[in-house]
C-alpha cells in the first residue's frame, strides 16, 4: 500500500492554489495552508479537520483557549491562526463598509460584549459614511481620567475622518449609561463640535442588549 507523507499532504492545496487560485479551496484546505504541517501521529489533514468542526460549532467565533484544545494546536500555531483570521476581518471589514445605523455598528464590534473588562472603542468614517478604521482606545474602567477626548481624536484627525462612532462594554450586563458615561460623551460631542468631527453616536453594549445615546436624544 502506498503511503502518504506528510509533505505530500500539503503539497495537495499548495498545487491547487497555483493551478486554480486561492478561491478553488475548500475551507479544509485553507486551513492546511496556514498550519503548514502536523505533528508526529497526527498529520495536517487530521488537524485542519479537527479546526474546521470548531469553526463550525462556534459559529467562526473561535477563541485562543478553544484553538489549543485541538490535539496538536499549540501556542504558536493557535497563535498563526487567529493572526491570520483578524488580519482578514480586518482588511475586508473596512472595504465599502457603510455605517448607517445601529445595527451596521453592532455588527462591528460583536467582539467586545463578553469581555470581562471594559473596552472603549472607536469607528471613524468618512463624509460618506463609509468605515475608515475601527480602534481599540482604551480598556479598563471608562472614566474622564483615561477617556480624553485629545487621545481620542488624535488618530480621527489622521483619518481625515467627517464622523466618529464610540463603543464600550458593560461587563455587568446593564447597558443604562452611568453618569461617567454621560460626562464623557458630553466631553467628546463639545470637542468633536470644536474639531469638526460629528459623533453620530456613542453604543453601550452588553452580552444581549445595547443603548444608544443618538437614539435616547441624548447627543443633541
Amino acid at each position: 500500500m502506498k503511503t502518504v507523507s506528510k509533505s505530500q499532504n500539503i503539497d495537495k492545496p499548495r498545487e491547487k492554489l497555483e493551478k486554480k487560485g486561492i478561491s478553488a479551496l475548500t475551507n479544509q484546505e485553507l486551513v492546511m495552508l496556514i498550519l503548514g504541517s502536523g505533528i508526529k501521529g497526527r498529520d495536517v489533514v487530521l488537524q485542519s479537520s479537527d479546526i474546521i468542526k470548531l469553526l463550525e460549532s462556534e459559529g467562526g467565533n473561535i477563541s485562543f483557549e478553544k484553538l489549543k484544545s485541538v490535539s496538536g494546536i499549540g501556542t504558536a500555531k493557535a497563535g498563526q491562526i487567529l493572526a491570520s483570521f483578524e488580519l482578514a476581518k480586518r482588511y475586508l471589514m473596512k472595504q465599502n463598509k457603510k455605517i448607517q445605523n445601529v445595527d451596521d455598528v453592532l455588527l462591528l464590534i460583536d467582539d467586545i460584549r463578553d469581555k470581562k473588562q471594559e473596552h472603549f472603542i472607536s469607528l471613524t468614517l468618512s463624509g460618506a459614511s463609509l468605515l475608515i478604521e475601527k480602534r481599540l482606545v482604551f480598556k479598563g474602567t471608562v472614566n474622564s481620567s483615561f477617556v480624553h477626548p485629545r487621545e481620542v481624536f488624535a488618530d480621527a484627525l489622521t483619518d481625515r475622518a467627517a464622523g466618529i462612532v464610540f463603543v464600550h462594554n458593560h461587563p455587568a450586563d446593564d447597558p443604562e449609561p452611568s453618569k461617567a458615561d454621560i460626562e464623557i460623551t458630553k466631553q467628546l460631542c463639545e470637542a468633536g463640535k470644536l474639531l469638526g468631527i460629528k459623533v453620530i453616536d456613542h453604543i453601550i453594549v452588553t452580552k444581549e442588549d445595547h443603548f444608544s445615546f443618538e437614539s435616547a436624544g441624548l447627543l443633541k
